[in-house]
């Protein structure tokens, strides 16, 4: 079966494009454009024009992949920013009037399918998934055997995010130290809840996202981004740390130099590696594994089962175009 799956985040819109056989992604196709749909979207509760019309632009791409691959069905989600923005209504219409279905997923969903595309690399292993993104992160405990349902402890949907705590605390360029401790213990105090609550500490931590795979790149200087060395990467306490060092006391132009980064993302790439840090620090992690499968993942394989007319093991269902 043939799917395809846009996701469109606060930082990113991403398409990815795979084939699914007895529920596995056999083969598939990213692409990645980073649109910054959030830009002020925390301050003042809007999208602004811009951050609609990159969306907008790269979605008329995607949709131009997406024919001449040829789906069975199209599924189409918008996560933290559009949870947030009084006026999504507004991107709704356009990405309609291209063909698609966008619809607006819950923190809690958000976390199921990422949790499931993940968790397919490690069937039966107990294990903790952070979704980092530009608005929230989504947390999640649980466990996966095939053929059964999803096995979940507690899951929540953080609203912290490289973009929010960029345009909440780090305000200068480069922030002060001030700045960055504000920062670092707002991020810190919302994670220790959320590992207090869940009341347990899985020895695996895996992680997802572009500030993730991109500390990956940045801490081993890949000059060429290279998907088969960063997914399932062991990333460190260490890595972490060094890559906020080298980035603290530079401007967002000087991050963009650095090797390993995007230029679009490093206006937001210092909040994220905080964000990365703080998450660890709180439940004591000392490295956690960097994964490339995440809610793209979970979505083509719970496309799959919809259309096979089985029940969705994250308990959703979601809406398809064609």
């Amino acid at each position: 079966m043939r799917v395809a799956a846009i996701d469109l985040g606060t930082v990113s819109s991403r398409l990815l494009t795979a084939v699914v056989e007895d529920g596995l992604v056999v083969s598939s196709t990213k692409h990645t454009v980073i649109t910054d749909l959030g830009q002020g979207v925390d301050a003042t509760g809007r999208l602004n024009e811009a951050a609609i019309e990159r969306v907008v632009e790269a979605c008329a791409q995607f949709v131009r992949e997406i024919a001449d691959f040829g789906p069975d069905a199209i599924c189409t989600t918008l996560t933290s920013a559009a949870r947030d923005a009084e006026n999504g209504a507004v991107l709704f219409a356009r990405l309609e009037k291209l063909g698609l279905r966008p619809q607006v997923i819950p923190g809690e969903v958000e976390a199921r399918l990422t949790f499931y595309g993940v968790a397919h690399d490690f069937p039966g292993q107990r294990i903790a998934v952070a979704d980092s993104g530009g608005g929230s992160t989504e947390l999640v405990v649980g466990s996966y055997v095939p053929g059964q349902p999803l096995e979940l402890g507690r899951l929540q949907s953080l609203d912290i995010g490289c973009r929010r705590i960029t345009d909440r605390y780090l305000v200068g360029n480069p922030p002060t130290s001030e700045q960055i401790n504000e920062g670092s213990a707002w991020a810190l105090k919302l994670f220790e809840s959320y590992w207090h609550e869940a009341g347990e500490h899985p020895d695996r931590l895996v992680a997802v996202g572009g500030t993730v795979t991109t500390l990956v790149a940045m801490a081993n200087e890949l000059a060429v981004y290279d998907s088969s060395f960063v997914h399932l990467h062991e990333l460190t306490g260490a890595d972490v740390a060094k890559c906020i060092g080298l980035m603290r006391v530079r401007t967002v132009d000087q991050i963009a130099e650095l090797p390993g980064i995007q230029p679009q993302r490093a206006p937001v790439m210092l909040g994220g590696a905080i964000i990365i840090r703080e998450l660890m620090r709180a439940a004591g992690y000392e490295s956690l594994t960097v994964s490339e499968n995440s809610l793209l993942v979970g979505m083509a394989i719970t496309m799959y089962e919809t259309l096979s007319n089985i029940d969705p093991a994250i308990g959703w269902t979601p809406e398809l175009s064609w």
